[in-house]
């Protein structure tokens, strides 16, 4: 007698459309990972999932390390799908060449509030005025006069100066001279309620897309370019190589330290709440 197949269990799944997770995700969107789960994509830019994220609304997604402070009770952290700057970054650029300090006080256009670019500009820079913008008009704004500066994030760390741009400052940079850390961006949550065997069947799936990316480089990065905002193959291989590397598949030890220290400093600031610290222990 045959067995019925055992039908997978649904779980919805937030990523970005960036070059970077679309590598990343490249193995589950061609259905090249098999195990006991489904995945109902929704592909959504990095501050819509962290406001979905708020609401508990995906079961697995992508967020920012700063919004994870404020859904740490709701959703477990996932070593696997990191997103780490490795003394590179998110960089505040102007009009103009200069020091970022000479921008103390000034407007500064920021891709989301709950960014983890915008959470490590307060840190570095105390005081000046956020323009909240969503990530693909911080240029625009910055050239239009509403911003006297602009947090560029995503492919535009690499794009800045062919629209004659100058940059200030790497916080990236900036983060690992401070601590000797990288700096964590961006990690994958799965909701606390949907339990240890979830989340460790969905470390699985993410980290044999993230395998089956690098085992097939040049077909992923073909997927990726879809994503990729028009800019150029080396551009996007670039970019590509700074946030899918093999802290992707782990972050580490350094790579958890670097989280609780920026999250723990934020607290510091009131600019986070204070989580236990068995709030930010990887469930997988």
């Amino acid at each position: 007698m045959v067995e019925a197949a055992v039908e997978a269990r649904r779980l919805t799944l937030g990523h970005s459309p960036d070059a970077d997770d679309a590598f990343m995700f490249y193995g589950l969107a061609k259905g090249a990972v098999s195990g006991p789960l489904a995945f109902e994509h929704r592909v959504e830019d990095i501050e819509t999932l962290n406001r979905r994220a708020l609401a508990g609304e995906l079961d697995v997604t992508a967020v920012s390390v700063h919004a994870l402070a404020f859904v740490a009770e709701k959703y477990a952290l996932l070593r696997t799908g990191a997103s780490v700057g490795e003394g590179y970054g998110p960089r505040v650029v102007a009009r103009r060449p200069g020091a970022l300090d000479d921008y103390a006080g000034k407007r500064i256009a920021v891709p989301g509030a709950l960014t983890t670019a915008a959470l490590t500009l307060r840190l570095r820079l105390r005081a000046f005025e956020p323009v909240i913008v969503h990530f693909d008009r911080v240029f625009e704004t910055l050239e239009s006069g509403e911003a006297d500066a602009a947090l560029v994030i995503h492919e535009g760390q690499l794009t800045f100066a062919q629209r004659g741009l100058h940059l200030l400052e790497d916080l990236g940079a900036w983060w690992q001279k401070e601590t000797g850390l990288p700096l964590p961006l961006g990690v994958n949550v799965v909701r606390r309620d949907l339990g240890a065997e979830v989340a460790r069947d969905v470390t699985r799936a993410l980290r044999g897309s993230i395998e089956r990316a690098f085992a097939e480089r040049e077909a992923a990065l073909e997927h990726a370019s879809e994503f990729g905002r028009g800019v150029d193959r080396a551009t996007l291989d670039t970019f590509v190589r700074w946030y899918v590397n093999p802290r992707t598949l782990d972050f580490g030890p350094d790579g958890l330290a670097a989280i609780q220290l920026l999250l723990g400093r934020a607290a510091e600031r009131g600019l986070v709440p204070t989580l236990a610290p068995s709030l930010l222990e990887p469930v997988a």
